[in-house]
């Protein structure tokens, strides 16, 4: 599959999240980015992943790089789909090109865009999709042995998909069995499969949850889970309990943007991060709500840290806090690249779950 990615006029670091994720993880060629804003420019000039991406100004010119099917790469407060991305997904769907949306908004539901996929006989698919008939979590025991480890932040979109991603490879490199559970639809893009567990009906969340991780326990000894939004974020709260509650981790990592002040989306309001220590706490003690009588606690056993734009020197001093602070490993998986997710994965290693 050769993929070309749309993200009209927000094709920068901090608003390209699931368009970076697919460039840096994805399996599959990208071969062209879709801005009209920073046509000309290379993708990793501009967001620091996709050595080789040119970005151009049409879906015309993506198709002519060889693009089979346009993914949108940025994502929308609410999950509609933006008015200017409109013309570039009709053009792509009646030039025969499927397109992949992670977005809420269904792409077939604007009739404009549903007889331009008509004309063109292309599909979409929609990652955040939901499968029929999942079960409420709470009922299914993992293989024994199996060790979960799941992902969580002190806010929303600090990193937490990339630290799973970047664990996993570490395990790999370890010699492990490791499985990577996506749960977000940059994820699902990535990984080819899961459950965008923000489009599942409250009551089920902790059953498609656990069934992702049920699935994955029956091949993988290590299964590091892709966690969403925070337990402190008051917009994304709820989904983020109902993924803890139905992975049940044995372990968890605790994933931070060193640059955040305050909550994503509360900026007006002014509603701080918690800090790192407080956000330990608070994630042991809301797992520990759903464990059963005589099971060992899950733990945070390590931070991951998002450095992003930081000088080396501010990152440096932020990842030993961390470490000081909580008494627990720290690096920045992507900053300090291997060496940083190595730090990680070995902790989850040296944590001692009894077997069960």
């Amino acid at each position: 599959m050769k993929l070309a990615i749309l993200a009209e006029g927000l094709f920068a670091p901090r608003t390209a999240k699931t368009a970076i994720g697919v460039l840096r993880y994805a399996p599959y060629e990208v071969v062209a980015i879709v801005d009209s804003v920073t046509a000309g420019e290379e993708a990793f000039a501009v967001v620091g992943a996709g050595k080789g991406v040119p970005i151009v100004s049409t879906v015309d010119e993506a198709r002519r790089l060889g693009a089979e099917a346009l993914l949108i790469g940025t994502a929308a407060a609410g999950g509609w789909i933006a008015d200017a991305y409109r013309p570039h997904l009709a053009r792509a769907l009646e030039s025969g090109l499927d397109v992949w949306n992670g977005l809420h908004e269904r792409v077939l539901s604007d009739p404009a865009l549903a007889e331009a996929a008509k004309r063109g006989r292309a599909t979409v698919r929609e990652l955040r999709e939901p499968p029929a008939d999942l079960p409420i979590g709470g009922h299914r025991k993992r293989r024994a042995g199996a060790v979960v480890v799941l992902t969580v932040g002190t806010d929303a979109a600090v990193g937490k998909m990339t630290a799973s991603l970047e664990i996993v490879a570490a395990l790999k490199r370890m010699g492990k069995r490791a499985a990577f559970v996506a749960t977000g639809q940059t994820g699902i893009a990535i990984a080819g499969e899961g459950i965008s567990v923000d489009a599942v009906v409250a009551d089920f969340i902790a059953g498609a949850a656990e069934l992702m991780v049920c699935d994955a326990a029956e091949e993988a000894d290590y299964v590091i889970v892709e966690g969403q939004g925070s337990l402190t974020h008051p917009g994304f709260s709820g989904v983020t309990l109902g993924l803890l509650h139905g992975s049940a981790p044995d372990l968890m990592v605790l994933c931070h943007d060193a640059n955040r002040q305050v909550m994503k989306g509360y900026e007006q309001e002014g509603l701080p991060v918690r800090g790192i220590r407080e956000c330990v706490a608070i994630y042991e003690e809301a797992a520990s709500w759903s464990r059963p009588p005589g099971d060992p606690p899950a733990r945070v056993v390590a931070i991951a840290l998002n450095t992003f734009g930081a000088s080396d020197r501010f990152a440096d001093a932020v990842i030993q806090s961390a470490a000081h602070v909580t008494a627990l490993p720290a690096g920045d998986p992507i900053r300090e690249g291997a060496a940083g997710a190595d730090r990680l994965a070995q902790a989850i290693v040296s944590a001692r779950v009894p077997a069960g």
